[in-house]
């Protein structure tokens, strides 16, 4: 030290230290460091007195020192890097203005992008920062007006090429040196105090921020740092006064950065916390509160682009309130920025006075969207404090909803959709929000009570209206409740407030939650029944194809009627005799006007008047249909003395399935109701089953047979025995049509597309009847259909490349063994056994288009192994002998091969036998 002091005072040892940082010679850290400060010294306090030989000495040193830098392959450490930078600036300070004008361009010629260099470059520029700006530190008079001159040379000449070599700096390093691009960014942070603004305050710097953020490989602490160097430079440039920026789009990508900067620290927080870092884990959470209130200035933003951007990071915020507050516990204390979130939340919720509803399109659309992101927050609003969210509620609720006549529509919809919005926010098992917790349940109750004596649901305002019912239906077990409630809001579904609303849109809605909020609360509608059915009378009239006047429901929303309609009479207390009759008053007028409409049809020559026809005929069968759903397995047809009605109406209905023309939608229609009516009628409907399958199979085409079949299925599954006759006429005619079917041609997709589903749903069929245990209706087919079937069966299993078909065959093959291929099984069957069910297991995978990659292939071959092994369990070690004599070496399958095949067959396990097969398999197609 005392050495190194005289070296200092020394008036010519400086050029040994000079001369050894330039050549190298030390490799002593310490010793560099001191000839650093003997450097400094002389720079500092002798400067003046040096001759310019000796002043060209001192830069000639500094940069050979620096040249060294750039070849090393590790660099200095750093406070040797640090002192460099020092005794940079000083000799910046003392010769930019006269003898090193081009120091900045001397320097950064030299380093270019290596990244040893970039580092003291930026060390330097930070260490130039602490001498002639830093205003901590007190300067004399002299010393201020030559930092002035200093700024000023250097926004004229070098501030441009500077701002650009921190941008390169930043592109280059980013991905690869995360300390480095957080030392740039700390340089712009300290410089753009007083450089131009608009350099930094641009797109390609925000854009490049943005990606900073995105860096996956930096490491926690540093993202940490990176974001606050990062939140250091726009404050320094003024970017916090969001209420003075009057740049929308630049805004829009200013928020976007925001987000990211939160959402890093949100994650560096995460990580550290659960690493039980509690020190950096702290300094991330006080980095991210100091980043809300520049966040709640975005989120209030009145252009929605900009609030929507800030969404991500205010989500993720929440969530750290929420882990912050489980794990100190309920009591915590809150920041005080909860509360502005919450209320920030709300008031973005209202729509805008430009939206309109009368004809939304894309910015409506965008809205939409936007409210359904400001829902997620409001759901983690109430994770946060669920108590403190249902007050707030309560609190714009009730105030909005006191001044409503003379409150603006968004003032109003918006309350009610806040108390609607609760419901999801503050989750009760199957909507029992009015049981358990009573400070919830009270505030609730409350709410509702408000909402349906208030006289509100007057407002007229689309958006109010459907608010209004959406939420009286969403809290329909308020009316279980308080029932007293039930008949004023009955009447507002029923006036010109709901289903005879102005707006098509609120009619329309109105239907579908009309029929909910009836199937909840019947039981306390039983003394008003008759009335609302007469009163939603015209509104059950099916609209003829003549009137030129719209109706006020379209027929999707009459199905809503009727199925209320229904739910009303079946769920009543009358008598079976009164629901019969009042069933039959609202079927009647359905089945009058089908006669005539389908008499109509028949004679009717131009097409668009017979499409308008058979689509009114469509309607009155789903009608009918949809009031059916209103029976349940306690309410059955037969309890309410119904069945007689809905026989007839299948009377009247049947004929359509024969009518020439408009065959495809009349036959649907029919179809659906005798689905429903097998459900409903039981065996009541059995007696119609043969007419109505005589005139669906009639001229029938693929798709008529592949939607008739699901029909016979749900009759065999549902009647079993009681429909063996039929089921023996309709064997050989659906497997005769399926193979007859029109082929399709090679190019026609549709066409093969459409051939598949009708052999699924043929196959299908066949499977339904063997595992109802009906094999007695294929055995009794007469040996020559039998063939057929089983033909069609095997063909099914091994030609079409159809796993899904495939598997259902090998279902099929198994049961049929099971069934038939024991000792005193069908005749003639163990023959076809060996003759056809054993090589489809065999031949079907291995078929080129099996592909055993494919998940459902191998459930195909899983069946396959199954059909197998029920083989040898019906036909026991002859099944053995026939694979190790006969099939087995047909197919060249050596004698060690077969052995194994035949004892994996052998053990009990069929698990080790599937995953053996399709190793066997794989193997043999190699």
């Amino acid at each position: 030290m005392v050495y190194f002091e005289q070296l200092k005072e020394s008036q010519d040892a400086w050029e040994v230290c000079a001369e050894a940082l330039a050549k190298g010679i030390y490799s002593d850290d310490h010793v560099k460091f001191f000839c650093f400060q003997v450097l400094e010294h002389q720079i500092k306090y002798r400067h003046g007195g040096l001759s310019p030989a000796q002043q060209q000495l001192i830069r000639e040193t500094l940069m050979k020192w620096l040249q060294g830098q750039l070849m090393n392959s590790q660099p200095e450490k750093p406070f040797i890097r640090n002192k460099a930078a020092q005794v940079f600036a000083l000799t910046f300070v003392m010769e930019y203005l006269t003898h090193w004008p081009k120091f900045f361009h001397d320097l950064l010629s030299l380093v270019g992008l290596n990244p040893h260099g970039v580092d003291v470059y930026l060390r330097t520029l930070m260490a130039i920062d602490a001498e002639v700006v830093d205003r901590d530190i007190l300067h004399s008079p002299e010393e201020v007006r030559r930092n002035t001159l200093i700024k000023d040379g250097m926004r004229e000449q070098v501030i441009p090429s500077l701002v650009e070599s921190w941008y390169q700096i930043l592109g280059a390093y980013q991905q690869s040196h995360p300390e480095i691009t957080c030392q740039c960014l700390e340089v712009v942070g300290a410089y753009v105090s007083w450089i131009d603004l608009n350099l930094i305050a641009n797109d390609r710097y925000v854009s490049l921020s943005v990606v900073s953020l995105s860096v996956v490989s930096l490491s926690v602490v540093n993202k940490t740092k990176l974001v606050e160097s990062l939140c250091q430079v726009l404050q320094s440039a003024g970017f916090f006064n969001v209420d003075q920026e009057e740049d929308v789009d630049f805004l829009a990508k200013f928020s976007r950065l925001v987000n990211g900067m939160g959402q890093s620290l949100v994650l560096s927080w995460t990580k550290l916390a659960k690493g039980g870092a509690v020190k950096e884990a702290a300094e991330a959470l006080r980095a991210l509160e100091t980043k809300v209130p520049l966040l709640l200035q975005l989120l209030v933003h009145d252009d929605d682009d900009i609030s929507a951007n800030i969404v991500g990071f205010c989500y993720d915020y929440l969530n750290v309130l929420k882990q912050v507050r489980y794990t100190l516990g309920s009591n915590t204390f809150f920041p005080s920025l909860y509360p502005d979130i919450m209320l920030a939340v709300m008031k973005k919720l209202t729509y805008d006075e430009e939206y309109n509803f009368d004809n939304e399109g894309e910015d409506e659309a965008m809205f939409v969207e936007y409210r359904k992101q400001l829902k997620m927050l409001l759901d983690r609003l109430a994770q946060v404090s669920p108590d403190l969210l249902l007050e707030a509620v309560g609190r714009v609720f009730n105030n909005t909803i006191q001044r409503w006549q003379t409150a603006s529509f968004m003032e109003v919809e918006v309350a009610i959709r806040l108390l609607y919005m609760l419901g999801e926010a503050l989750p009760a098992s199957h909507g029992a929000h009015f049981s358990g917790d009573t400070a919830k349940t009270s505030a609730l109750q409350d709410m509702m009570r408000t909402l349906v004596s208030s006289g509100l649901s007057g407002y007229q305002h689309t958006s109010v209206s459907l608010e209004f019912f959406e939420t009286v239906v969403r809290y329909d077990k308020f009316f279980l409740v308080e029932p007293q409630h039930i008949p004023i809001v009955l009447m507002s579904f029923l006036d010109h407030r709901g289903l005879r609303h102005s707006s098509p849109k609120v009619r329309s809605r109105v239907a579908y939650l009309f029929s909910r909020f009836v199937k909840t609360l019947h039981k306390h509608m039983n003394s008003f029944i008759e009335d609302i059915l007469s009163r939603i009378q015209d509104l059950l009239e099916l609209a003829p194809p003549e009137n030129g006047f719209p109706a006020l429901l379209t027929s999707d929303d009459q199905l809503f009627i009727f199925e209320t309609a229904g739910v009303l009479i079946v769920h009543g207390e009358s008598p079976a005799e009164r629901k019969q009759a009042l069933m039959r008053s609202l079927l009647t007028p359905l089945t009058d006007a089908f006669r005539l409409l389908l008499a109509k049809l028949a004679s009717e020559r131009e097409e668009e008047r017979q499409a308008a026809l058979a689509d009114c005929l469509s309607h009155a069968v789903g009608f009918a249909s949809r009031t059916s759903k209103a029976f349940s397995n306690k309410q059955t047809v037969k309890q309410c003395g119904c069945t007689e009605v809905y026989r007839d109406c299948l009377q009247t209905f049947l004929p359509a399935l024969s009518c020439p023309v408009q065959r495809g939608s009349l036959r649907s229609a029919v179809r659906s109701f005798l689905h429903r009516m097998i459900i409903c009628l039981e065996e009541e409907v059995l007696p119609f089953v043969p007419a109505a399958s005589e005139h669906m199979l009639k001229d029938c085409e693929a798709r008529d047979l592949q939607e008739f079949i699901p029909l016979i299925s749900q009759i065999t599954a549902k009647f079993k025995f009681k429909v063996t006759r039929d089921l023996q006429e309709f064997i050989p005619l659906i497997s005769q049509i399926t193979v007859l079917c029109r082929p399709a041609e090679d190019n026609d997709q549709a066409a093969a597309l459409e051939k598949q589903m009708l052999r699924r749903s043929y196959f299908t069929f066949i499977q339904t009847i063997t595992s109802s245990g009906m094999n007695e209706v294929l055995a009794n087919q007469g040996v020559e259909n039998v063939e057929r079937v089983l033909f069609t069966i095997i063909q099914g299993a091994v030609d079409f490349p159809d796993p899904i078909a495939q598997k259902t065959c090998f279902i099929i093959l198994s049961k049929l063994v099971e069934l038939w291929g024991g000792k005193d099984g069908m005749a003639g069957f163990p023959d076809f056994i060996y003759k056809h069910i054993v090589p489809a297991c065999f031949l079907a995978p291995l078929k080129p288009s099996f592909d055993l990659t494919d998940a459902q292939t191998v459930l195909t071959l899983s069946e396959c192994a199954l059909t197998l092994k029920m083989i040898h369990l019906r036909r026991g070690p002859e099944f053995i002998q026939y694979l190790q004599q006969e099939y087995l070496p047909s197919l060249q399958v050596s004698p060690e091969i077969t052995q194994e095949v035949c004892q994996v067959l052998q053990q009990p396990d069929a698990k080790v036998l599937k995953n053996y097969m399709k190793a066997f398999f794989q193997r043999a197609k190699l």
